[in-house]
């Protein structure tokens, strides 16, 4: 194929938010209509959609060309009777969310950063908290997607490919629009601990994360104590927060999960209700949540091991807390999507937020690996980690028909890229 014809302007594909990687595409198009993206796919012969630059590795690079999906129409449209709401891929979270609000809807769940895409987040599989919740991809109803042949095409749940199409890291196409299950608004309130002793969290694990709707825990993985335990309550489950949480302490000051950075970024805490948008991300809408001077990765193993990862990474602490900002645990329910971190099975997480030294991280994530994938720990698709294809493919029981799916939906390869090639789902 030629390059692309289009009038949409080509940048400079420029680096990802954190800086740790520069985009290797030779062109990045900004398309202003549905029309001018089937034109940009159908002339290019290799092209991956790049969203809002929160992946900390190639998962969005293209050996050709990039497009970004934010100049296409927000596009936040709600269906009160089926309790669905339709939206722009390249619209964010924290507009969604919005705007969801103002209607009288919302979403069951939010990542830590409103800022993020829908389309990126759930081509990712990038979730919440919660033990009854799942992840954000979950959610999803229906995608609309533009095909290698620059055609439009819609994939609604039920349908034989659903399943395959909804986390697919961007292999199946360039996703424009989605539709998502919405619920009514509620309110929620946030408290944070500290103090609780390790001891007491693995002694009492199901019952501190079963603590309220939305539970993270904070740690370095060394000391006695974890950091922090944030709770996010909904009102409509309980009024009320626990004068104590195992020995914790309700925190007598609003915190952040990192220390060194402004308390002003993180959502309201102290009990204060307010609405679910405002309290189930860590951070507002309205801040940068922190300068892009850290790298991220994140594991998620099955409940049923998840005693066993927090002994090895205490194992490990020593090692790793030079190079950590913190760690986050946070637990997943399971859900049906083939490529999802969760597929079958309930999950807990462990989002590691590392200080910006590469090569040491990229170390560190060897000895961890070592000791969380016997477990079964899946990586975050869209954050730092050092297996490979035969590494993962075990780990997704429907992996070789999701790389089936690839091959019958994109048999030249228009989006497969370096990171397709290296996790086995193209090549």
């Amino acid at each position: 194929m030629s390059t692309p014809t289009s009038s949409a302007p080509a940048l400079d594909p420029g680096s990802n938010w954190a800086g740790n990687l520069r985009y290797t595409a030779a062109r990045l198009h900004a398309p202003r209509s549905v029309e001018q993206l089937q034109e940009l796919v159908a002339g290019s012969r290799r092209l991956r959609a790049l969203g809002t630059r929160h992946c900390f590795n190639d998962v969005a690079d293209s050996p050709g060309d990039l497009v970004s999906l934010a100049g296409l129409p927000a596009g936040v449209e709600v269906d009160g009777e089926r309790a669905v709401v339709r939206v722009g891929a390249g619209t964010s979270y924290g507009v969604l969310a919005q705007r969801l609000h103002e209607a009288g809807w919302a979403l069951r769940t939010m990542a830590s950063l409103p800022h993020i895409s829908v389309a990126g987040a759930v081509a990712t599989a990038t979730h919440g908290s919660g033990d009854r919740t799942q992840n954000l991809a979950a959610d999803v109803r229906a995608l609309e997607v533009v095909g290698a042949d620059g055609g439009l095409r819609r994939v609604e749940r039920g349908e034989e490919e659903f399943a395959g199409s909804v986390v697919a890291v961007g292999a199946l196409g360039v996703v424009t629009a989605l539709e998502l299950d919405v619920v009514p608004a509620y309110e929620v309130r946030q408290d944070v601990y500290s103090g609780l002793s390790f001891a007491a969290f693995t002694e009492n694990f199901d019952a501190v994360t079963s603590a309220a709707y939305s539970v993270s825990v904070y740690t370095t993985w060394v000391g006695e104590d974890t950091a922090q335990v944030w709770l996010k309550t909904r009102l409509a489950d309980s009024a009320d927060a626990p004068a104590e949480l195992f020995g914790a302490r309700p925190a007598g000051e609003p915190l952040h999960p990192l220390p060194e950075v402004d308390v002003l970024n993180a959502t309201e805490q102290l009990g204060v209700p307010g609405p679910w948008h405002e309290r189930l991300p860590h951070f507002r809408f309205s801040f940068q949540p922190s300068n892009g001077e850290e790298l991220q990765a994140e594991y998620l193993v099955e409940r049923a091991h998840a005693l066993a990862a927090i002994e090895a990474l205490r194992g490990l602490g020593p090692s790793i807390a030079p190079l950590l900002h913190m760690c986050e645990v946070r637990t997943v329910a399971a859900d049906d999507l083939w490529l999802s971190s969760s597929y079958e099975r309930d999950a807990v997480a462990f989002h590691f937020t590392f200080k910006q030294r590469q090569s040491e991280v990229l170390a560190a994530l060897a000895r961890i690996e070592a000791e969380l994938l016997p477990l079964g720990a899946r990586p975050h698709w869209g954050k730092l980690f050092a297996a490979g294809a035969d590494a993962l493919a075990g780990l997704y029981p429907r992996f070789a028909d999701a790389r089936a799916l690839v091959a019958r939906r994109d048999p030249d390869g228009t989006f497969a890229n370096a990171f397709t090639d290296r996790i086995g789902l193209t090549g």
